[in-house]
């Protein structure tokens, strides 16, 4: 026995299996961080130099998920009802409310500084009560008229790929996040798989000591670890009893987790209440939308000045007083988008929104589900797994040459 562990014949028989389990774990690990990372493409493109898959596609891989989820799992009319219309209402016209005459001041006396200067007092608060009793009402009316054309105002999915294509960090997040306990065990899974191919790779070299046996084992453990371990990740797709066992992929099974985990980032970080409300005013449909808030604004204005109208009229003159309208039309869209900026608020209506999509996506079919997580190795991936395949070749080249010190026959 003795002899047999100081033989060095033996040893360089023993670093088989574990050099093809390095081989295994290095090139799965590398596959991984391929796949995110870097985030910006680094060499000299477009052949010499690399840029993380998910990242170099990031508006094509955000178009699939929110295809593959959000899409099927809630209409724009249903997560804008969850987020409350009465409630966005009340809280706009609790933030507006104290700072009325504050809002009043700062505009007039940007535009018209004299007039209001030379406004006696009870003048100016009988403008601030005046608009102090209108608001709930016009913000009410205001959120009413956004509601009920909000299919037509909101293009949830373009808002949802802008934001992920342009935060290439948080669409690497989303998948690294709901796909953890799949790409660890990508990673390690080469290991023990590269170690069972070393077993075969030791047998077959000790009855066939050819040259190519090693690169050739080296690049089957390259490419092969990778390919059984995202077969064992997404199949069987429906479970399967054999015998005591029930088998499915490892991802469809933490379907519940995943679906927490996914609609947690998507409702607090993508589809909050001020990025709701941005995408609205900011989005495609901007312009209905300002048109809407003016249209709401302008009986405020008529109202305050009716008190006046014709002093007021006078002072400002016809195209004065119609810009006048037009600037409380723009201060009201400033603070309907200022006024989401409370954490409290928006995690509250996150919560809200998180609660039925979370719901909605434990239900999805196991097809469906899939989808969520498939894409980010669907894309490009023959390039991974021929990078692991090169790699494990230059490996077994590295160990006939290194090990058995260049056997040929």
């Amino acid at each position: 026995m003795t002899s047999l562990f100081t033989n060095p014949e033996f040893w360089q028989y023993i670093s088989i299996p574990v050099i093809a389990a390095l081989i295994g774990w290095t090139t799965n690990w590398l596959a991984i961080k391929m796949t995110f990372y870097p985030l910006e493409f680094i060499g000299k493109p477009p052949l010499l130099g690399w840029q993380g898959i998910i990242p170099s596609k990031a508006r094509k891989m955000a178009a699939i998920s929110v295809d593959a989820t959000i899409s099927k799992i809630g209409t724009v009319e249903e997560i804008f009802q969850q987020i409350d219309p009465k409630v966005l209402a009340q809280h706009i016209i609790e933030n507006a409310e104290p700072r009325i005459e504050e809002y009043v001041d700062e505009m007039m006396l940007k535009e018209y500084p004299t007039f209001w200067e030379n406004l006696p007092n009870s003048a100016r608060r009988m403008v601030y009560d005046r608009v102090r009793k209108a608001t709930p009402q016009l913000v009410d009316n205001l959120v009413s008229d956004i509601s009920v054309n909000i299919e037509d105002l909101l293009d949830i999915k373009g808002m949802v790929i802008d934001r992920l294509a342009k935060d290439k960090r948080l669409l690497n997040r989303i998948f690294l996040e709901c796909g953890d306990v799949e790409f660890r065990f990508i990673v390690n899974s080469g290991l023990y798989f590269g170690f069972l191919f070393g077993l075969i790779q030791m047998s077959v070299w000790y009855f066939y000591q050819s040259w190519w046996v090693l690169p050739f084992f080296g690049l089957l453990v390259g490419y092969a670890t990778n390919w059984i371990a995202l077969n064992v990740i997404f199949r069987p797709l429906h479970e399967k009893k054999i015998g005591p066992f029930r088998l499915q992929g490892l991802f469809l099974k933490r379907q519940n987790q995943v679906a927490e985990s996914f609609c947690h980032i998507v409702t607090h970080e993508i589809l909050t209440v001020g990025n709701i409300i941005n995408a609205i005013i900011e989005g495609p449909k901007g312009d209905r939308a300002r048109n809407m808030v003016k249209k709401h604004i302008k009986p405020l204005v008529d109202e305050t000045a009716g008190m006046g109208k014709a002093l007021t009229q006078m002072a400002f003159g016809p195209t004065g007083f119609a810009s006048l309208k037009q600037k409380v039309g723009e201060k009201a869209i400033s603070i309907s988008q200022s006024s989401f900026n409370s954490p409290m608020f928006e995690q509250d209506r996150a919560r809200a929104v998180e609660s039925i999509m979370v719901e909605r996506m434990i239900a999805l079919s196991s097809e469906e589900f899939q989808d969520l997580l498939r894409p980010c190795f669907q894309e490009d991936e023959i390039k991974l797994i021929l990078v692991g395949a090169f790699l494990g070749m230059m490996a077994g080249v590295g160990q006939l040459i290194f090990v058995f010190g260049g056997v040929l026959s």
